[in-house]
């Protein structure tokens, strides 16, 4: 039987959390939340929080954390089949039929779940040995220390076209191509995809590897590359970091994105450990859902340029829709042509530190982009502001 995300995603939205724990723990409404004595350590003060919107619970006392199917399995025993098939029965869901092609899928992923492993380790080894010495001067020019360099799994990719496939031939050909690590034309044969980079896994939620990014090391375009869409990664969906920052956010009770890997590397050596980033792309409405699950407003911190001002203000627009009670955006304005890497290594953490406590709100946001869209000094342009405010007012769904 082959659970899929879009199944169990469905499960945890129509079980409500607190009527689940509530069954066998007494817990009390406290505002949006509901908290109770922790059932996994003893306690006298309530220190286990359960959030219906969120759909988990966390005890601060003793570090408890997941969601109603780890709540089956971590408090009533269950395997995890078993506790998917309770919750599914409560909630009128229907099992999944046994499908052969969904367990070759799954076998598949697993497959390359191992490829990009190993790819990791080859592109690791390279980055310690004789030929990373170009990828180590600049991650020494970066300010990123060796120790970062390994909490990450950077590495690097040598500038050849056959490295990495000679190194992960007892994989084939096909199996690499499909993974992203080799680019395979018509007529000739496979080649490296990542050539002279400094490589940067990129990992999903529980912390597997799916894809890379590489940065170029000297001259060249582009500057960075993403590993293609493949049955492991959708750029679309993916956080970098997240699978770290999850539990940094819910320690530090904030969750910051910023624009590329490198920055959220930089803050996470300057002690912002629950930075998280998307990959080359607007900020998508998955990526705004997932960030929302970490806190009820993020930080978005994107670069100082005017490429960075409007991907913010694009990730306002993608919000509002998206809006509920509780639930918004604040913006961290950085100084004009830098970004968070540039602003930590150039004045500290604290830097960083007042910008987020000077944050701006999604509504002052929003005003001032549309006050400075064009002047005002007439009553028709006054009358053209309250149109477009109106009409931004007007997506908000909640």
């Amino acid at each position: 039987m082959s659970l899929t995300p879009a199944f169990l995603d469905e499960l945890r939205a129509r079980t409500t959390l607190s009527a689940l724990i509530g069954r066998s723990v007494k817990i009390t409404r406290a505002g949006r939340e509901y908290k109770a004595c922790c059932p996994f350590h003893n306690e006298k003060t309530p220190s286990f929080t359960i959030n219906d919107d969120k759909g988990f619970y966390h005890c601060f006392g003793c570090g408890a954390h997941g969601d109603a199917i780890r709540w089956m399995t971590e408090h009533d025993g269950l395997p995890f089949i078993d506790a998917v098939k309770e919750l599914a029965q409560a909630a009128g869901l229907d099992m999944p039929a046994d499908d052969p092609r969904a367990a070759q899928r799954a076998e598949r992923a697993k497959g390359l779940h191992e490829v990009m492993a190993d790819a990791a380790k080859f592109y690791s080894d390279q980055l310690h040995g004789i030929a990373g010495a170009e990828a180590r001067a600049l991650l020494e020019r970066r300010r990123v220390t060796a120790e970062t360099a390994r909490t990450f799994g950077m590495g690097y990719a040598p500038d050849s076209r056959t490295k990495l496939r000679e190194a992960l031939k007892s994989y084939g050909d096909a199996m690499l191509v499909e993974a992203g690590l080799l680019i395979q034309v018509e007529g000739k044969e496979p080649y490296d995809r990542f050539r002279g980079r400094l490589m940067i896994p990129i990992k999903d939620a529980r912390g597997r590897i799916i894809g890379f990014g590489g940065r170029i090391i000297g001259e060249g375009e582009p500057k960075y590359l993403n590993s293609p869409e493949t049955p492991l990664f959708d750029k679309g969906r993916t956080l970098y970091n997240l699978d770290r920052a999850s539990a940094a956010s819910r320690k530090a009770g904030r969750v910051i994105a910023v624009e590329g890997y490198m920055d959220v590397i930089a803050l996470a050596q300057a002690g912002f450990g629950e930075a998280v980033a998307p990959l080359g792309t607007a900020m998508t409405e998955t990526q705004l859902e997932r960030l929302w699950r970490l806190a009820d407003i993020p930080y978005l911190s994107f670069d100082g340029d005017n490429a960075g001002q409007k991907a913010a203000i694009r990730a306002a627009h993608r919000a509002l829709p998206l809006l509920q009670p509780g639930r918004s955006l604040a913006f961290v304005t950085l100084p004009p042509g830098q970004d968070p890497d540039d602003l930590v290594r150039a004045s500290g953490p604290q830097a960083f530190e007042a910008l987020l406590a000077s944050a701006q709100p999604l509504a002052d946001r929003l005003w001032t982009h549309e006050l400075a869209a064009e002047p005002v000094d007439t009553p028709e342009a006054r009358a053209g502001l309250k149109r477009r405010l109106s009409d931004l007012a007007a997506t908000i769904q909640d």
